[in-house]
């Protein structure tokens, strides 16, 4: 398992913070906190990036799961898969991110964030 980045390897962020910290709160509260960190982050490339790629991924997972827990039986099994997915994704986003000075990019989502990044600049 790779280490996580020496003192020397850090940089900071506008917000204050180390890059792979504030990395892993972008992936912390699913879509909530990559949208407060795509508003509050102005410096950091790479936490601009986990930002929106939690973003993207978290908020259509997260309406899919409400939409699915109304419909009984089926939809509650789909809710909770799509659940143990979301969860299995985050751990792996917040574990990435940590270990920074690496875009981990999830299939689909990391390309459109990187081509989103863009054209979403504060």
């Amino acid at each position: 398992m790779e280490e996580a980045p020496t003192e020397a390897s850090l940089k900071r962020t506008s917000l204050g913070l180390d890059e792979n910290v504030e990395g892993l709160l972008a992936y912390l509260l699913w879509w909530v906190s990559g949208i407060i960190l795509l508003l509050l982050e102005k410096e950091s490339d790479l936490v601009r990036f986990h930002a929106m790629q939690s973003t993207i991924i978290f908020l259509p997972l997260w309406i899919a799961i409400k939409i699915f827990s109304y419909i009984p039986l089926l939809g509650w099994i789909i809710a909770d898969l799509l659940g143990l997915i979301g969860l299995i994704v985050w751990i792996v986003g917040m574990v990435k991110a940590y270990q920074g000075g690496e875009r981990y990019k999830f299939p689909i989502a990391g390309d459109l964030a990187e081509q989103w990044l863009g054209k979403v600049e504060v």
